[in-house]
């Protein structure tokens, strides 16, 4: 038995030290990261860190052919004959000596787009060589900052979990992951299982650092990571880059290397800029080493993005796959600079897997068990290249931090500090934490819960919650009361809930809730509370209609199934008429007509309501369906990925019960379909559709007719693709059948690319489409023509659209105005 474990013991050992390591520098002794090392004609392979170190782990002792190659440096192949480990092996890189030859020069053609085509025209050929495959995949996430901030809106920023030093600079995100993945080309799938991963100073140890997200195709037509920009060898990527042969050199397997410089024909076109190396004969991807900014992917926090990537060839297929590669980033916001690497190592390629028919499921993602808690030596063992001296010092003070951190006495002081109250918590509202048991009592302010309207005034909010997390799987619990009070109508509205969830996998959640509110009568809610309040006060433009529901409610939703999700819910309800109690506002009280009543079935009639007060059940049940819907399982979570290729479908049956006036009971059929379709290169098309129908025409009360959500609004903040752009709110509504559909497409830079001088601008062409259809009217159609991307530098936010409506023959148009959001 002593011979057994000393034998294991000198296996564990000589395997640790079975290992070649050193430093790769340049000519000036400058380190250089990101260098790919590898074992010649092996999959062995691993890269050097930040510092220029590296760790290659070898089967065994002798001979071996040690190839270090890096972007713009010359290949290096070292013949080493090891007889002992650990083995010390320093290199320096010499910059590659890129020539160009005669005819190159001469030539009247530009040789760069001739190499380009070929690419072009070869790329199913070269990705057919490694159309199914399976490998090892290392991540390793590192985001720092530099003088970061001690506060932000007046919130204690703390220290980022302890790795910043006495100038408020250093690590504050270090993540490493290790997985085996599985690709498939045809048709595309993918999956990863994760061996191994941790984060530094976190217990749950689950880091982001996705294969699929990760890796960057740059023989696809789009980089769907980086907002969908134009790959180098795209189909169409003579339309938006310039291509120039700066010369070539040969690897060391005799390979001619063609090295190509990208420039952007527009710089505001969604591209990179760089080089790309592309091996003459075999017309393959070598290497790339590019760089694009926020302006390209529509980010403006982003100040750049740097990619590399680096290839080598193999002579099982013949073919070149990815090695290594890192991305760069630099960002800065609200005083915030972050910048830091992502490096990525893909190692052990299987060209022919044994893949079956459960090899790829809607499961993309999964974890060994306890993949989150491996140890520090098993790490050592894993990690295919080695820490800096400065990853180094961060997991061990923030393993050390985390400890202490978690401990009672420290959260307790944490909570003390940031549980005192302050003058502006009256206002602004106030939390007080307790930590260490995961439990939380808030007082919400009634500075950003203060509103405007004719019916109740100025009208204020406050309210007190409490929460308390059981588990961190999500099971918690929170329970609530807030008060609503209109200072013209001199009601004060109290509600009530509690809401349980169970986990993060299923996400069942209860809600029980009871109360009096003030809803709009189209339940959709097509205004806000912030639009309404400026056309109401600067406008005399009161159009927000509302009525008062007293109401008990029960809610309940699951997803009961993958792709499936149930919900349902049980409402008793008293429902009251309002009527206008203020004309105030700051505009001349007879502009615009002056404020209209709040019946929105005559805005003229400020003495008759729309309805009478009555009582009424409601029952709600509905199903989600989301077919084939992809999702990554976390030991604490499930995370549901959209981009499925099918609509989203969502069906409904709605039940209204117990009045006293028969005929305001109803049975609803109601269904929506929608999608989000990345077209690549040509941007992005998407469609909303909804239907309703009633099993029998009855006169229900208004606010329970299926309503089209319109606007009449400049600068409306509703949803582009669920209201119509120049329909009034309450024209359209119905007891009968009803369907509507919205569809758009962004072109991105396909169409306004093309076009001499207008390019430069880098506007993005709209186009959309939308129709009302009900059985009681005539359809209702809208037609616009917009322009997003509007904007300076970085900061393109702005859209506008020219919208053309059409009702019964009669004509309207106008134009609106819209902020979209970054990855939009």
């Amino acid at each position: 038995m002593k011979k057994i474990i000393f034998l294991l013991l000198l296996f564990t050992i000589t395997t640790n030290l079975a290992q070649i390591k050193g430093t790769i520098t340049n000519t000036k002794g400058e380190p250089l990261s990101s260098v790919s090392i590898y074992v010649d004609k092996t999959n062995n392979g691993t890269t050097s860190n930040n510092n220029g170190a590296y760790i290659l782990e070898l089967p065994q002792k002798g001979r071996f052919t040690i190839i270090f190659q890096f972007l713009g440096y010359e290949t290096v192949k070292k013949e080493v004959n090891i007889t002992s480990f650990p083995f010390e092996l320093n290199v320096k890189l010499k910059e590659e000596n890129v020539v160009l030859d005669e005819i190159s020069i001469s030539s009247k053609d530009n040789p760069a787009n001739a190499i380009i085509r070929n690419v072009i025209d070869n790329k199913e050929k070269n990705t057919d060589k490694y159309a199914n495959y399976t490998a090892k995949f290392y991540s390793r996430g590192l985001t720092k900052i530099n003088n970061a901030p001690e506060s932000f809106l007046g919130e204690n920023l703390g220290d980022f979990g302890g790795g910043l030093d006495s100038t408020r600079s250093g690590i504050i995100y270090l993540s490493e992951t290790f997985s085996n993945i599985s690709f498939q080309k045809k048709p595309k799938k993918f999956k990863e299982n994760i061996v191994a991963s941790k984060v530094s100073g976190q217990d749950n140890g689950v880091s982001f650092n996705r294969a699929e997200d990760s890796s960057i195709d740059l023989y696809a037509n789009s980089i769907e990571i980086f907002n969908n920009l134009i790959s180098p060898i795209s189909t169409n990527a003579f339309s938006y880059y310039k291509y120039k042969l700066e010369g070539t050199f040969y690897d060391t397997n005799g390979k001619l290397i063609n090295k190509i410089k990208l420039t952007p024909k527009r710089k505001g076109d969604r591209v990179f800029e760089g080089f790309i190396y592309i091996v003459e004969d075999d017309w393959a991807v070598y290497g790339a080493d590019v760089t694009t900014t926020g302006t390209q992917i529509n980010i403006p926090i982003v100040n750049s993005l740097t990619l590399k990537q680096n290839y080598k060839y193999s002579n099982k297929i013949d073919g070149w796959v990815l090695r290594t590669q890192t991305i760069d980033f630099d960002i800065e916001f609200f005083g915030f600079k972050p910048n830091g690497k992502f490096s990525y190592v893909y190692s052990e390629y299987d060209f022919n897997p044994d893949f079956n028919e459960n090899t790829f499921t809607n499961e993309v993602l999964t974890f060994e068990k306890n993949a989150t808690e491996k140890e520090a030596e098993y790490w050592k063992k894993l990690r295919p290249v080695p820490l800096t001296k400065e990853e180094i010092k961060d997991y061990s003070i923030k393993d050390s931090i985390k400890t202490v951190r978690k401990s009672k006495k420290y959260l307790d002081s944490i909570d003390a500090k940031g549980n005192k109250f302050g003058l502006l918590d009256l206002l602004m509202g106030y939390s007080y934490r307790n930590s260490y048991k995961n439990k939380t009592f808030s007082y919400n302010g009634p500075l950003l819960r203060t509103s405007f309207n004719t019916v109740q005034g100025l009208n204020t909010s406050v309210g007190f919650s409490y929460f308390e997390q059981i588990n961190k799987k999500g099971k918690w619990w929170t329970a609530g009361a807030n008060v609503n009070y209109g200072f013209s109508d001199e009601r004060v509205r109290p509600t009530f809930y509690f809401t349980k969830k169970w986990n993060n996998f299923s996400r069942p959640r209860l809600t029980v809730s009871a109360g009096v509110t003030t809803p709009q009568f189209n339940g959709r809610e097509p205004i806000t509370k912030l639009n309404n309040l400026f056309s109401s006060l600067l406008d005399c433009l009161n159009y927000l209609k509302i009525y008062e529901k007293q109401f008990a409610r029960v809610r309940y939703s699951e997803e009961i199934k993958n792709g499936i999700y149930f919900s349902s819910s049980l409402e008793f309800a008293k429902r009251k008429p309002l009527f206008n109690t203020t004309n105030y506002s700051f505009a001349p009280q007879d502009k615009n007509g002056g404020y209209t009543s709040n019946n929105p079935l005559d805005p003229t009639d400020f003495t008759n309501a729309a309805f009478e007060t009555h009582n009424i059940a409601t029952l709600n049940v509905g199903a989600t369906f989301v077919i084939g819907q992809k999702y990554l399982s976390y030991p604490n979570r499930k995370e549901n990925v959209g981009g499925s290729k099918f609509p989203r479908i969502h069906v409904a049956y709605t039940k209204r019960f117990g009045a006293s006036n028969t005929q305001l009971n109803s049975d609803l059929f109601s269904a929506n379909l929608r999608q989000n379709l990345n077209a690549g290169n040509y941007g992005k098309f998407e469609y909303n559709m909804r239907g309703g129908l009633f099993l029998k025409k009855k006169n229900i009360a208004f606010m329970d007719k299926l309503q089209a959500n319109g606007n009449q609004l400049l600068f409306p903040l509703d949803n582009q693709l669920t209201s119509f752009g120049l329909l009034e709110y309450y024209k359209f509504y119905t007891n009968d059948k009803y369907a509507e559909a919205h569809a758009q497409h962004n072109f991105k830079g396909a169409v306004l690319g093309k076009i001499p001088l207008l390019n430069k601008l880098n506007f993005h062409l709209i186009g959309g489409v939308k129709g009302l259809f009900m059985a009681d009217k005539k359809p209702y159609t809208e037609y616009s023509v917009g322009l997003d991307n509007i904007g300076f530098g970085k900061w393109r936010l702005l859209r506008v659209d020219y919208v053309r409506s059409n009702y019964g023959g009669v004509a309207k148009d106008g134009f609106l105005f819209r902020l979209n959001l970054p990855f939009n």
